[in-house]
């Protein structure tokens, strides 16, 4: 890799770590940044050249999403957990299958796509990305119960959603006469292995890490190098079983936030830095490979899908599975609002491309301009729509 990208990337991060809180103020994210940063690259400096290391960029992508899984769960606690363990299986058992539904009808409608790649739209753009608006997590003026529904949600959408585009994949590629792909009878099994393997990684690595901290064996300068190989070993361990890595990951961090004990915050700071870090670069080479092919294949029936896959497609699922679940009207189109596509979406077009090849284009065009455009919209309008909270929830 040359020397210009490496030093651009660098000091790019350099300057929104120091001057995040500023830029924030202005609507600003970091995707937005990254991406803009990583399009400039390729178009004006015709640098970081990575279409022929298609491994290497799906590689990148995996990992950030698995850090970022691990990071987000470790902050859920059983308690609430629990408590809003009704709102998690409304959004997860009839928000999401009404979302992919949605989204493959408007994918045959709009777009006069075919029923197994229209599935594999719908399927890849149905997983939300809370990591894509920090902002929000962190923002105290949003309820903590809608805070850790989107936190949830967005944790195990990827990995249900999974099963759902590998068979879209096998479909599809049944249909185009595309040969070497297995069929994914098992996927559904996969998501199972990658909870159990999750739970188990999860507890026996909080057991060993309590108990080295308790015998003064666990150096504090070496806890949250372990707590990263660990979010890394849940992943590596379901993919070595035939498992889920994705959900392997959440389920880890999910049980090892609740049974590592009192210094489980410190200990998985260093994953959850870990992740902002490698999310920038994922941003920065999802602004340098994809946006260049949305410029070349973006249609008006593309972009009224991108506007309906944001909207509509996520919002009435959304509204229709929090019926008489407590939320005030404000919360339930908040939470539909704000679902931003990420590097699930990512990863599941890197997939379709990986097996599909050129077949899989229009998909990964649609798939990336729809992540874009959420880029843009989530980032800029999670803030204010954010800040209205208190306001609303006193005159509700």
């Amino acid at each position: 890799m040359e020397v210009l990208p490496v030093s651009v990337a660098l000091a790019t991060i350099f300057a929104w770590c120091a001057f995040a809180g500023r830029l924030r103020r202005t609507g600003l994210t970091a995707p937005i940044v990254f991406v803009a940063v990583g399009f400039v690259l390729v178009e004006v400096f015709d640098a970081l050249d990575l279409g022929a290391e298609p491994e290497l960029v799906k590689l990148i992508a995996e990992v950030t999403l698995v850090w970022v899984l691990f990071g987000d769960a470790s902050g859920v606690r059983w308690r609430e957990f629990r408590r809003d363990l009704g709102t998690y299986g409304r959004l997860l058992g009839i928000g999401l299958p009404l979302t992919v539904a949605l989204g493959t009808s408007a994918a045959m409608v709009v777009l006069g796509m075919d029923p197994w790649p229209a599935l594999l739209v719908g399927a890849a753009l149905a997983p939300t990305d809370a990591a894509l608006g920090a902002s929000v997590m962190s923002n105290t003026r949003v309820p903590d119960k809608v805070r850790s529904a989107l936190n949830v949600e967005s944790g195990l959408n990827d990995g249900i959603a999974t099963p759902v585009v590998l068979v879209a994949v096998a479909g599809t590629a049944v249909d185009e006469g595309i040969t070497g792909i297995e069929g994914p009878g098992l996927a559904v099994l996969s998501l199972i292995v990658g909870v159990a393997v999750g739970a188990v990684v999860g507890a026996l690595g909080a057991w060993c890490t309590k108990r080295a901290r308790e015998r003064g064996w666990l150096g504090d300068e070496l806890d949250g190098i372990a707590v990263l190989a660990l979010a890394l070993l849940a992943y590596a361990v379901a993919l070595l079983v035939d498992g889920n890595g994705f959900v392997a990951a959440f389920v880890a961090g999910l049980v090892f936030g609740n049974v590592a004990g009192d210094r489980r915050e410190k200990e998985v700071t260093l994953v959850a830095q870990s992740g902002d870090l490698a999310s920038m670069i994922s941003w920065l080479v999802f602004g340098a490979l994809a946006v260049p092919v949305i410029l070349e294949r973006w249609s008006w029936p593309v972009l009224a899908y991108v506007a309906l896959s944001l909207t509509l497609v996520r919002m009435l699922p959304v509204a229709v599975s929090l019926l008489g679940a407590g939320f005030d009207r404000y919360s339930v189109a908040f939470i539909g609002w704000f679902g931003p596509r990420g590097l699930a979406s990512v990863i599941f077009a890197l997939v379709a491309l990986e097996g599909l090849g050129t077949e899989g284009q229009p998909v990964v065009a649609v798939i990336s301009l729809t992540v874009l455009v959420s880029v843009l919209v989530h980032g800029f309008s999670a803030r204010p729509l954010a800040d209205r909270f208190p306001d609303v929830l006193r005159t509700a």
